[in-house]
C-alpha cells in the first residue's frame, strides 16, 4: 500500500505536538510495511521564500499552486492509494484534497483542532472558551477580534478560508477524530457519523513503568489555555510542603508565572523545557500527571505519555480528556481524575490524586496498552485505509 502523508509543519519556534505525531505515525507505518510518501511543508520556508513567493502566501490558505503542482506530479509518479492530510495552513491548502479526487486518490483527514470553524483552532479567545463563529457561514467575529496571529487582515483571510473550503472539507472521504468529543465536533459541523473513525494518536512504548515517584508534574506549553494559571491558583489552596513536590516543565509565555511561583515555594520545582530523556526523568519523578487544560483540548499527548509510564493524571472536564482518561461513559474504569476547570474542584482533588495514585499506576499503564499503545493504534489506521474507496467530489 502507498499512501501520501501531508502535513505544513508548525515553525520550530513554535512547539507542536501534532508535528511530533505526525512524524511518529510515518514512523509506525513504515514499519508496518507501508510505502509512505511524505508530502511535507513547513511554515520555516517562509523568510526564505522568494519575493513573488511572498507576494502569493496571503492566498495560499485558499489556494496554493506550487502545492498542488507537485502533488500532481507525486500522484502521477507513484500512484497512491491513500492521501493522509493533517494540518494543510499555510503552505498546502485545502484545495490539496480537491487535487488528489481530481486524480481520484481517496482523502483520510485527522483532526486536531477546530479549524474547520474557528480561525484560530483554538475555540479559545481572551482566556475562555469561544464559539462564536459556530454555526456561521462566515466567522466575522474572529476578524472583529483579531483571532488569526493578532490581526484583522489575516483573521478575514482565514475565515475566507473557511467559508470557501466548506464543500472541500464536506467531500473529504473519511474523517479520523481523535477522540469522541471531536466527533461530536465534527458531527455538528455537518459531516456524516458513518464517515468519522475515532482513532487517538500512538506514542512509543517506553518499557515498564518504574516505581511511582512522589508529587505531581505538569508538563506541556506554558500558554494560557493549557491551564497553568488553574493550576497554580488551585496549589496555593494547599499549605507550603502539603501535597508534595509539584513540577513544572515547558515554555511559553506564562514562563515567569512558573518560575515566580517557584520562587516563593519550596514545593514547586520549574523544570524549563525539556528533551526526551528529560520528559522520562520527571515522569518518572513523579506520581500523577496533571493535564489542567481551560480550552476544550482536543489530545494533550502529555496523557498519553503519563500512561505509558504507568501514571494516573488529573485532569479537567474539557474536550477530549474525559475519553483519554476512560471517564466519558464507556464504563471503563477511569485511569485518573476528571474535575470541572474551576479552582476549588482542582484544588479538592489534587488531595484525592495523591492519595489514590498507587491504585492507579497499573490502570493507566493498562489504558496505554489497549488504547493508545501502536500496535493497537496502527492497525485501526491500516483498517480505515483499507476500507476505502473511490474519492468523493467536492
Amino acid at each position: 500500500m502507498k499512501v501520501v502523508v501531508a502535513h505544513n509543519r508548525y515553525r520550530q519556534a513554535q512547539p507542536s505536538g501534532e508535528n511530533i505525531i505526525v512524524d511518529l505515525e510515518i514512523d509506525q507505518l513504515t514499519a508496518a510495511g507501508v510505502e509512505v510518501l511524505p508530502f511535507l511543508r513547513s511554515s520555516d520556508e517562509i523568510p526564505s521564500m522568494s519575493k513573488a513567493g511572498k507576494a502569493l502566501l496571503p492566498l495560499s490558505p485558499i489556494y496554493a499552486p506550487k502545492a498542488q503542482q507537485d502533488l500532481t506530479r507525486l500522484i502521477t509518479e507513484h500512484r497512491p492509494d491513500v492521501l493522509h492530510l493533517h494540518n494543510p495552513y499555510p503552505l498546502i491548502s485545502p484545495w490539496i484534497v480537491r487535487t488528489a479526487h481530481r486524480h481520484g486518490v481517496p482523502v483520510v483527514q485527522t483532526v486536531h483542532n477546530y479549524r474547520q470553524v474557528c480561525s484560530s483552532g483554538l475555540y479559545f479567545r481572551d482566556g475562555k472558551i469561544c464559539q462564536d463563529c459556530r454555526g456561521k457561514a462566515f466567522g466575522l467575529p474572529a476578524v472583529v477580534n483579531r483571532c488569526y496571529r493578532d490581526s484583522r487582515a489575516q483573521s478575514a483571510l482565514m475565515a475566507t478560508t473557511l467559508a470557501v473550503h466548506r464543500p472541500t472539507w464536506k467531500s473529504v472521504d473519511r474523517y479520523i477524530a481523535l477522540t469522541s468529543a471531536i466527533k461530536d465536533h465534527l458531527v455538528d459541523y455537518g459531516v456524516p457519523a458513518d464517515r468519522i473513525v475515532v482513532k487517538p494518536n500512538a506514542i512509543p512504548d517506553p518499557g515498564p513503568p518504574a516505581p511511582l515517584g512522589d508529587g505531581f508534574l505538569f508538563l506541556g506549553r506554558l500558554s494560557p489555555e493549557k491551564g497553568l494559571g488553574l493550576l497554580l491558583d488551585a496549589w496555593r489552596r494547599h499549605p507550603d510542603g502539603a501535597l508534595g513536590p509539584l513540577r513544572i516543565a515547558g515554555d511559553g509565555e506564562l514562563r515567569s508565572l512558573a518560575e515566580e511561583v517557584a520562587a516563593n515555594r519550596s514545593d514547586v520545582e520549574f523544570l524549563g523545557p525539556l528533551d526526551r530523556d528529560g520528559v522520562r526523568r520527571a515522569l518518572r519523578a513523579s506520581a500523577v500527571v496533571v493535564a489542567a487544560s481551560t480550552w476544550h483540548d482536543v489530545l494533550p499527548t502529555v496523557v498519553i505519555e503519563a500512561f505509558a509510564a504507568g501514571r494516573p493524571v488529573l485532569g479537567t472536564a474539557l474536550g477530549g480528556i474525559p475519553y483519554l482518561l476512560g471517564a466519558d461513559g464507556s464504563g471503563e474504569v477511569p485511569a485518573g481524575w476528571v474535575v470541572p476547570a474551576e479552582p476549588a474542584a482542582m484544588s479538592a482533588a489534587l488531595a484525592v490524586a495523591r492519595a489514590g495514585a498507587a491504585e492507579l499506576s497499573a490502570v493507566a499503564r493498562s489504558r496505554y496498552e489497549r488504547t493508545f499503545h501502536p500496535d493497537v493504534v496502527t492497525k485501526q489506521l491500516l483498517d480505515v485505509y483499507g476500507n476505502m474507496s473511490a474519492p468523493r467530489s467536492a
